[in-house]
């Protein structure tokens, strides 16, 4: 009848209730109500957990003047405009929600960095650079939008009202769907809510609850855009129990253990303590690769995204497949303190796997850490926005791509963030010290014939310090054939533990094939940009060997590991003040105290002798 999504079959309205006076009968028939509501409303009613607070309600008299607020005629809380008064969209639901949270928190102390909602002028810019530089390509079909951090759906109802808009102004009549996922009750029901109120009853079946890193709600599923805000800074161990209380190595989710670089176990998983980047390697996993449009994933991300990790490891093999693939278009760093519960910096991280031929090969970096605009009141944390101008200002630089104002924008080759990690070694060189002191120390392993053996080398060798230890264990192995003592590798071990000590002026200790040990002590690691000319070995001939000519690469060891730098190229030192004009302020700064500098330092200075006390 009212062509809804859903339907309440109670026999009375909302309204109805607010002219009950009997507080039990009020919270029998509020209960008898909430269960008139069809079945795709109970699951958000119980979410919401409003049938656990009906009780406590009821208990202080404040069940009726929650129902008469929400029946207030001066009030809407519908998404449609209602006697002149206009509707709630969904961003607002959210902010109302993100805005009731914080109080909270600040009430009880309790924070939560990793999960913040996405104010709507972030959504707004994400929509932008998802949907803008794709307008061309868009046509009369249907598009996937999906969200695998949805929270209450505000970004896919942002990307959703972008599109549609681009897509009329080209004279193209386009088909949404949008998917998303979220495992916090509250803004999960929040999400379904508003998807139901707008008609859409079975987009809201496309709203799947659970974890999207050990649940995934779309499995081979492929989506056209992708729009995320995903929790940083927060511990993923809950989703290793929910896989079987596995451990991270016995992950074998193809989403984060893929084939590549010819390794069938190449390995995309974070540190426990931080699962963003999952949802990035997950919403990699859903691109399309048949249509020309591809897809386009827009995603925030906190600092560590762009450098954590060592080469080798879950974060930065990330990056390197990302980079190697030629998916990331480019990253703009936001400015500090735009979300509602934490000021740190953000950055917007743009891929797509069909990049304009222009871009191809290459990275753009975006700063607008300085592009945004005051608000008249703190919202939380959040003290500054995007305004439209702002934003305006940000796509210019995007689409101005080389030729934009390099103070805010550069643009690499992908070479560019890419190193290899190599180890550097020195030789091993070791004294031996022949001494009674050893000797005695060497009882304590109490093997009576590695003890024997070593006195009789002292007896034969003497007790001066002996600077070749190849020469030392020839003499040792040789006594030991003769005395019938077999040198395990346990002996092996005590004799250089009592009997050595590492020397830079001995001789170079050489192993069983006469290849020189490596002092573990002397390692170093050095990371070698890919875009070294000459590579590795022209790094280590120009760079290494003049200082530690002993030293050699261990080939073995190479790895390739990329990270992402604003710092290193967006950085302004500040600089230092003249001496004569701060020479000058201090001058002055004494000249307005009349002297009163000069007077306590005089005074200082001119201290009376301590008076001498004859006995």
């Amino acid at each position: 009848v009212a062509g809804q999504a859903f339907v309440n079959k109670c026999e009375f309205t909302l309204t109805d209730l607010n002219s009950r006076t009997n507080q039990q009968q009020l919270k029998r028939d509020f209960t008898e109500y909430l269960d008139g509501f069809s079945q795709n409303v109970q699951e958000i009613i119980t979410k919401f957990h409003i049938r656990n607070e009906i009780d406590r309600l009821s208990e202080q008299d404040r069940l009726g003047l929650l129902i008469e607020k929400f029946v207030d005629p001066r009030y809407n809380f519908s998404n449609k405009e209602v006697n002149g008064i206009e509707g709630l969209d969904n961003h607002t639901m959210g902010t109302l929600f993100e805005e009731v949270i914080r109080m909270f928190n600040e009430e009880t102390n309790i924070t939560d960095a990793g999960r913040h909602f996405t104010p709507r002028d972030i959504g707004e810019l994400m929509a932008d650079l998802a949907f803008l530089p794709a307008h061309e390509k868009i046509q009369s079909t249907t598009y996937r939008i999906y969200g695998g951090a949805c929270g209450t759906g505000g970004m896919l109802t942002v990307g959703e009202e972008h599109i549609k808009t681009l897509a009329a102004r080209r004279g193209k009549n386009v088909s949404i769907k949008l998917f998303g996922q979220e495992n916090a009750d509250e803004t999960y029901a929040i999400a379904r809510a508003d998807m139901l109120v707008k008609g859409e009853g079975k987009q809201a079946d496309n709203v799947f609850f659970g974890s999207t890193i050990s649940n995934d709600g779309f499995p081979r599923e492929e989506f056209d855009f992708m729009l995320s805000n995903p929790p940083f800074g927060t511990s993923w161990k809950s989703d290793l129990k929910a896989w079987g209380d596995i451990k991270k190595d016995d992950i074998t989710d193809p989403r984060f253990i893929i084939d590549y670089d010819g390794n069938s176990e190449y390995s995309l998983l974070p540190d426990i303590g931080d699962p963003q980047m999952l949802f990035l390697a997950n919403n990699i996993s859903k691109m399309k690769t048949s249509t020309d449009l591809g897809s386009r994933i827009v995603e925030v991300h906190n600092g560590s995204s762009l450098f954590t990790g060592k080469a080798g490891q879950g974060p930065s093999n990330l990056r390197r497949y990302i980079i190697e693939q030629d998916l990331l278009e480019a990253v703009v760093a936001l400015p500090e303190n735009m979300f509602y519960n934490t000021g740190i910096g953000t950055f917007l991280w743009i891929l797509t796997n069909k990049k304009d031929e222009l871009r191809k090969g290459t990275i753009q970096l975006i700063d607008a850490t300085s592009i945004k605009s005051t608000i008249r009141k703190n919202l939380g944390d959040k003290n500054c926005e995007l305004s439209l101008e702002n934003r305006k200002e940000i796509l210019d630089l995007y689409f101005a791509y080389k030729n934009a104002d390099e103070n805010y924008s550069k643009v690499f080759d992908n070479e560019e963030f890419g190193y290899y990690s190599v180890d550097i070694l020195r030789p091993l060189r070791l004294r031996v010290d022949l001494s009674t002191e050893n000797l005695n120390l060497l009882k304590t392993e109490k093997d009576d014939a590695l003890y024997n053996l070593m006195c009789a080398i002292q007896q034969e060798l003497g007790t001066d310090s002996i600077l070749d230890y190849n020469l030392f264990l020839k003499k040792v192995n040789s006594l030991a054939a003769k005395k019938n003592v077999k040198l395990t590798a346990k002996r092996n071990k005590a004799i250089r533990s009592y009997f050595t000590t590492v020397d830079e002026t001995a001789e170079v200790v050489l192993d069983k094939d006469g290849n020189p040990e490596s002092d573990k002590n002397l390692k170093d690691t050095e990371q070698i940009p890919l875009t070294y000319e000459g590579g590795i070995d022209a790094f280590f001939e120009k760079e290494v060997l003049p200082y530690v000519p002993d030293a050699w690469v261990d080939k073995d060891s190479v790895i390739i590991g990329y990270e992402l730098s604003f710092t290193k190229y967006f950085y302004k030192p500040v600089e230092l003040r003249d001496a004569k004009d701060i020479i000058a302020d201090i001058t002055a700064i004494e000249s307005d105290t009349d002297g009163l500098l000069a007077s306590i330092i005089g005074g200082v200075k001119k201290k009376k002798k301590p008076m001498k006390i004859t006995l």
